[in-house]
């Protein structure tokens, strides 16, 4: 299991990369100048990506707390992070494109963000009782 967090921890590095360059590079295209929700995506990926599966990688070649229950919870967790990270990415582009969204619309941008942020949460946590349980003993 470490070597799979490793390779995780690697794939969002490279997202989170992708993100931070495709947030300054399409909003200079664009000539936006403005505050926009791209920029969060590069901290998010890396964070909740990168940093989370890179700890995991520590933790489970310290205590082994993997069991059959871990990969379900990071498949939930893989698809908050990306739903969150779509959310984002949705909020972000009608930013700098400047478009007027319906009260509708942008309360299903919100949405699906916090959707995306419950999924990860909960997740987040269920993992930290995992970890926990094998700290004990």
């Amino acid at each position: 299991m470490t070597k799979r967090y490793a390779n995780m921890a690697l794939v969002y590095a490279a997202a989170a990369m992708v993100c931070g360059v495709f947030y300054r590079e399409y909003t200079k295209f664009s000539h936006f100048t403005g505050v926009t929700n791209l920029s969060v995506m590069h901290t998010h990926y890396f964070l909740l990506g990168m940093v989370f599966f890179f700890l995991l990688m520590l933790a489970e070649k310290a205590l082994g707390f993997s069991n059959r229950n871990t990969g379900k919870i990071l498949l939930v967790y893989h698809i908050g992070l990306n739903i969150t990270g779509l959310g984002f990415l949705m909020r972000g582009l009608n930013q700098v494109w400047e478009t007027e969204l319906s009260s509708g619309m942008d309360a299903s941008i919100s949405g699906i963000s916090g959707i995306g942020h419950i999924l990860t949460g909960v997740c987040l946590v269920l993992v930290l009782l995992q970890v926990r349980k094998r700290a004990e003993g």
